[in-house]
């Protein structure tokens, strides 16, 4: 049985992208999801780009994405 991964590596501008379209702040959004403003700000910018699987959920539910939109793709992976 395969684990799960410690960390989802996300697209920052998929998320910033999918934000916008759903009309939230900034500091919205991470109130719903249960981060600070800082760290959602870090995420969009691709600062940082691992969040645990329980921020990726919440992220995931709170701009009400149901598929892997809002996850690095192999070529974003690639340039790091």
């Amino acid at each position: 049985m395969e684990r799960p991964p410690t960390t989802y590596q996300v697209n920052g501008v998929a998320i910033r992208t999918r934000r916008k379209e759903l009309g939230m702040e900034l500091a919205e959004c991470a109130t719903a999801v249960g981060i600070s403003r800082a760290y959602l700000d870090q995420l969009e910018l691709g600062h940082r780009c691992n969040p645990r699987p329980s921020i990726y959920a919440a992220l995931r539910t709170a701009l009400r994405v149901t598929d892997d939109r809002l996850l690095a793709t192999e070529d974003q992976l690639s340039k790091e």
